[in-house]
């Protein structure tokens, strides 16, 4: 497993913790609710991390089966002890180990970066949804059109000038051309449905609280460790973070695209 998908020990904690109400929690929310009118019975979501999307799927979709999966095993652990109800596993969602036309909806909330091979995944989806089934997923736009985000990555910059960590753009910011994602959807087997760009609004403790959730709880990690001291440099970026966003709570936009896609033919 590259360390790009990689979160092992601790780093599920801080993930939850810090980048969960600032990042996630509004779209799992907004997520919910366009699958809940759909009423789908057998649900199957995608690299479900902590389970933050699963908590508002469990809400919203009382009478359903839902089975919740992530790639990493420490995030499987942390979400199963978190969110109770679904029914946890390990699973590659290149490679899913479910029988053909198992489940009703298929949903994801910002996992699809992730995936190194995101035709094979959307293969995967279609084989496993059943005929009128739906995919329904979350990608993040460009990193500038998310301030918490984007304060990180000059962070980054600043700290490190000779070589900042390229994670943040290159892989949870890295798949924003809806034209690609439409291709993708396609070569998989997938017609797509609608794709908007929505903008919702997160909100932080403080910038330090950002600052530790993105160098302690997200792949970037692997990256400063590489780097130097961890915990310098997650001082050093929570210092520059703060000089960027203020001192106190804090709340920003945060712009992603929902996309549906049903299985063609």
């Amino acid at each position: 497993m590259s360390t790009d998908a990689s979160w092992i020990e601790s780093m599920p904690g801080h993930y939850d913790s810090a980048l969960g109400p600032a990042l996630f929690a509004p779209f799992a929310a907004h997520l919910a609710e366009l699958i809940a009118p759909l009423a789908p019975q057998r649900v199957l979501e995608l690299a479900a991390g902590t389970g933050i999307a699963t908590a508002s799927l469990v809400h919203a979709l009382p009478g359903a089966t839902i089975t919740a999966t992530d790639l990493n095993a420490a995030m499987v652990a942390w979400a199963a002890a978190r969110v109770p109800g679904p029914a946890w596993q390990q699973a590659d969602a290149q490679r899913l180990e479910f029988a053909d036309s198992t489940f009703d909806a298929v949903v994801s909330q910002f996992g699809v970066m992730f995936f190194p091979d995101k035709p094979a995944a959307f293969a995967e989806a279609a084989r496993v949804m059943a005929p009128g089934g739906r995919l329904v997923f979350s990608a993040w736009d460009v990193v500038e059109a998310s301030p918490f985000t984007a304060a990180m990555v000059d962070s980054l910059a600043a700290v490190l000038p000779a070589d900042p960590p390229s994670f943040i753009v290159r892989v949870p910011h890295g798949y924003t051309e809806p034209d690609q994602i439409r291709a993708d959807l396609r070569a998989g087997g997938l017609e797509p449905g609608t794709l908007e760009r929505v903008v919702l609004r997160g909100s932080s403790p403080s910038a330090r609280t950002l600052a530790e959730g993105f160098s302690l709880g997200t792949p970037l990690r692997f990256a400063l460790a590489d780097r130097g001291p961890l915990d310098e440099l997650t001082a050093a970026l929570a210092d520059q973070m703060e000089g960027r966003l203020g001192t106190g709570r804090l709340e920003a936009e945060l712009a992603a695209y929902i996309v549906t896609a049903s299985r063609a033919g």
